[in-house]
């Protein structure tokens, strides 16, 4: 599939400044992901990796909710193990696209992120969640198991133990336990989420975009990999990184005192 974004009918795509948006938008379903979602992401997600100007990406949904999971009402309970298997592998190729690129994505959870939603939450780099989000690894209620990579990204980012537990209860939470766990970077009202995360996404846009994408693979190759390998990644990728004009320009700045071109928004800013 390869839509233009005025021609997609689940989601809503924007590139502005260097910040691609997408939205999941079927609001009545509380954007639960039925395969014209899923064609519709892949299609976004796979334009913007190819799309050099896109410096940063905000992930969000439409209506009060952020996912809700997968469409039951499209999943046939009667399909073989194969074929579920078919469909799974289609969805990963999207969750390993938006986990894999080479620049920041910030997740902007207002209301649910269940299931498969909650698991598309966790593949960006950033979550930031409103006041009202509601968590839940909802999957085994329904006598499935997580996917969209939470087997991956979960017990990273809480540890394995609490992870189990997340999965085996099936219990939400809100913003603020998701933020004490380490899910939630900030939390924010409903009606400032949006700002916020454009805000955030507007300053990134002026780090370098080379050292930002080394930054960011260095980290999630960490946890697969060993001291020696890391070492060696970090040695080449200063390399890269001191050799860049933003470099040679922000340490000018430093010795003369000068402001520097980046600095992180406050959330009073």
């Amino acid at each position: 599939m390869q839509a233009r974004p005025n021609e997609y009918k689940t989601i809503l795509y924007s590139l502005e400044a260097g910040v691609a948006t997408i939205t999941l938008n079927r609001p009545a379903q509380k954007n639960a992901l039925d395969m014209v979602i899923r064609e519709e992401l892949s299609d976004a997600v796979s334009a913007i990796r190819r799309n050099p100007t896109v410096r940063v990406l905000i992930l969000g949904g439409a209506g009060g909710a952020f996912c809700a999971g997968g469409d039951i009402s499209t999943m046939h309970s009667g399909a073989s193990a194969e074929e579920s298997r078919e469909r799974m592998i289609k969805l990963h190729y999207t969750i390993e696209d938006l986990i894999t690129l080479d620049r920041p994505v910030i997740a902007k959870v207002d209301g649910p992120a269940y299931g498969a939603g909650f698991g598309l939450a966790l593949t960006a780099d950033l979550i930031l969640a409103s006041q009202r989000a509601r968590f839940c690894l909802s999957f085994l209620r329904l006598g499935a198991i997580p996917d969209c990579a939470t087997f991956y990204t979960l017990p990273r980012m809480v540890g394995l133990q609490r992870a189990k537990e997340l999965a085996f209860s099936t219990r939400e939470f809100g913003a603020e336990e998701a933020k004490d766990m380490g899910i939630v970077c900030e939390i924010q009202p409903y009606d400032r989420i949006d700002e916020r995360a454009r805000q955030i996404a507007l300053s990134m846009t002026a780090l370098p975009s080379s050292a930002l994408s080394i930054t960011k693979r260095g980290f999630n190759a960490s946890l697969n990999s060993d001291l020696s390998t890391m070492l060696e990644l970090e040695a080449a990728g200063q390399g890269v990184a001191r050799s860049s004009e933003f470099h040679r320009d922000a340490a000018r700045r430093f010795v003369n005192k000068e402001p520097q071109r980046f600095r992180w928004p406050s959330e009073d800013d």
